[in-house]
């Protein structure tokens, strides 16, 4: 996203405040050509969802205050803005002509103290059929503004625990959370389960749990195949299948769904809970030669949701993809079933921006793994698509307008200062002279803006 022009010449702190609660603002002039030249200014507020002042004078929906230029350059003021939504704030100089437009939110309690948090919970490396490894891929991602992601390699956990391993020893700002897409393995044409299911966030490996790629792989160490140690022990294939078996038996499953199907998701679903992660149902609209999840089973699976939450948006570009599931996420909340929804890139390759389409915007407390997993199961989150320059947002209005706000208010500011952290660990992660040094010098400055724009 680029920032907007007149954030190029003025600053505006904080952008986003408390309704109905007095807040002291700052208006900060960048660089000599932006310095204010009058003693006083008229500033105009108008909230975004009032209407036009000469349409609908009886709203009172433009407030007028006569500010003034401090010595050390800024404009300040007091104010308590009345209700959640976008205000306008425009200076008008002495001669009626006006010479700044900067925009502010306000926010419900609700809202107050829940930081915006962009990322991505769907991300593969070269451990799978990525490009790159690891630790070059989280910098990369870092350098387009993410403040949480996770590795989610196929059938593998541990390559999100090698990459936290990785980064240890510098400080960082990206929150690096462990996952995998889970996939259990084929062991007769009687039991097959094809749909993909991210685990976010959960504090040991579904996919380790049984002898299967993973565990070829890197063995049976519980170190590598859960977060703290702690994890249930490895069965066979065949012990996952009889006990996937034992489970379909007991769920009240229609005639033409597949029961070993939709049982293994259940499963896994289930799983991820008591390993304290995020289950989320991937992409059914994926044309793999045909639509990756029938129908039918799709509509059962909306129905039931054993899933925590939704890939509204995925990572693919053509519009049967992110199109239908979009339509199928609206659609359903009509019909009342309301889910959490997300969006994730399923990036292959951190070097080709066409592959960042989607990404999640999580309202949370704090950018922590536990934090950022009860928010979007409370509905505090919005998915973001990026595939053009006009990005779209799928949510809840109300979460949309305000994600809107940010996406054109701080999220510029905050990539910036994103992309030099992300720079800098890939050098970092190549060795490069003097990197840990560069990393220490910028840590903690997102957290600094989160406190400068953010009033709560």
């Amino acid at each position: 996203m680029k920032i907007l022009p007149e954030l190029l010449n003025y600053d505006i702190y904080p952008k986003v405040v408390s309704e109905n609660k007095e807040t002291l603002i700052t208006i900060k002039p960048l660089g000599g050509h932006a310095h204010f030249e009058e003693a006083e200014y008229t500033l105009q507020i108008l909230g975004l969802e009032d209407g036009a002042i000469r349409n609908y004078k009886d709203r009172k929906n433009m407030k007028k205050i006569l500010v003034k230029v401090d010595d050390d350059k800024c404009i300040r003021f007091r104010y308590a803005f009345p209700k959640e939504q976008m205000y306008y704030l425009r200076l008008i100089k002495p001669d009626g002509k006006e010479l700044v437009e900067l925009c502010l939110y306000t926010v419900a309690p609700d809202l107050a103290g829940r930081y915006p948090f962009m990322g991505d919970l769907h991300f593969h490396t070269s451990y799978s059929d990525g490009r790159q490894a690891p630790e070059i891929a989280v910098a990369n991602c870092r350098k387009i503004g993410y403040d949480f992601m996770a590795i989610t390699d196929h059938e593998r956990y541990y390559p999100s625990l090698y990459v936290k391993d990785f980064y240890k020893d510098v400080p960082i700002d990206l929150n690096l959370v462990p996952g995998e897409e889970v996939h259990l393995a084929k062991a007769d044409e009687d039991h097959i389960n094809d749909i993909h299911i991210v685990n976010f966030g959960g504090e040991y490996s579904i996919n380790a749990m049984f002898e299967h790629i993973h565990i070829k792989e890197v063995g049976d160490s519980k170190k590598l195949r859960s977060l703290y140690g702690e994890c249930p022990d490895v069965k066979s294939i065949r012990e996952m299948n009889e006990m996937i078996d034992r489970l379909a038996e007991k769920e009240d499953i229609p005639e033409g769904i597949e029961r070993y199907t939709y049982t293994a998701c259940k499963f896994i679903f289930d799983e991820i809970r008591k390993a304290n992660g995020l289950g989320i149902f991937c992409h059914p609209y994926w044309l793999s030669n045909v639509q990756q999840v029938p129908e039918t089973l799709l509509d059962f699976m909306m129905e039931k949701q054993p899933f925590d939450a939704f890939e509204v948006l995925g990572g693919e570009n053509y519009f049967e993809h992110n199109g239908f599931q979009t339509i199928r996420y609206y659609e359903d909340l009509a019909k009342g079933r309301k889910y959490p929804i997300v969006g994730s890139t399923d990036c292959h390759d951190s070097t080709d921006m066409d592959r960042f389409p989607c990404k999640t915007i999580v309202f949370s407390r704090r950018n922590e793994r536990k934090d950022l997993i009860s928010s979007i199961k409370d509905f505090y989150s919005v998915a973001v698509d990026t595939i053009s320059a006009e990005y779209r947002i799928v949510g809840d209005l109300r979460l949309v307008k305000y994600a809107t706000f940010l996406m054109q208010n701080y999220f510029p500011i905050h990539d910036d200062l994103c992309f030099e952290e992300g720079r800098a660990m890939k050098a970092y992660a190549c060795g490069e002279e003097g990197s840990k040094e560069t990393l220490e010098f910028l840590h903690g400055r997102c957290e600094k803006l989160l406190k400068k724009y953010f009033a709560f």
